[in-house]
Parts: C-alpha cells; structure tokens; sequence
C-alpha cells in the first residue's frame, strides 16, 4: 500500500493513468491518502478508492480524501452471502465523471401534455 508520498515512484508518475486503493486494505489497516491523492491529482492521475460501505461511517470518505471515484459492495446491507445473490453495489464519482459512468440514471418528469415521464438524468 503506498498511502505515504515518499512511498511513491515520482519520478514514473505520468506513466500512470490511474491509482485504485482498498480501505480498509485487507488486512484491516485504514489509510488517509489526502497527501497522495493531491499530488497525483496534480499529475493527472485519476484517484479511485474501494471502501468498505459500514467503514465510511467511521473514516474520512473517500471524496474527503481527494479521490475521484468511490466504488465498493453494499452486500453487508443486503442478502447474506450464502443466499446467492444479486449483492448491491455503489459508484461515486466527482461532477467532472459523472457523464462518462456506465449505466442510466432514470428520473420521472412530466411531458408535454402533462402526463408522467422518464427520463435520463444526472
């Protein structure tokens, strides 16, 4: 895990497109990478982090932290594991993101002649 910036290869970072990091990390160890993030930030790397969904009510979130995007399993809020699944899952992302996500958001507006809508929305 290199959540420090002294950890980090500096001298190769515009070989890199991204930074992905697990907090809690699976040893169970929580990171604030605030330091790190904004110096790739600089650098044009985009920030993902994958957070443990019941953690984020006790640790600095990942926005918080300087990250672009937050991803993680909604699963412990949901069907057990032994039960199958589907298991819920979350994406965040910053504004400058929010077009390039995968997926639809769906909304509900009103037509031209009043009547109920759906629509794409973000």
């Amino acid at each position: 895990m290199i959540d420090e910036p002294a950890n980090f290869p500096w001298s190769n970072v515009n070989e890199f497109c991204g930074y992905m990091v697990q907090n809690p990390d699976n040893f169970g160890n929580v990171h604030d990478i605030t330091e790190v993030a904004a110096k790739l930030r600089e650098n044009k790397v985009v920030v993902t982090v994958i957070a443990d969904i019941l953690s984020l009510t006790l640790i600095k979130p990942p926005g918080e932290m300087g990250a672009d995007i937050a991803i993680g399993s909604a699963q412990r809020f949901g069907v057990p594991m032994g039960f199958g699944g589907p298991h819920a899952g979350y994406m965040a992302v910053k504004d400058d993101f929010k077009r390039k996500m995968p997926g639809r958001l769906i909304g509900v507006s009103k037509d031209i002649h009043g009547d109920k809508a759906l629509r794409m929305a973000l």
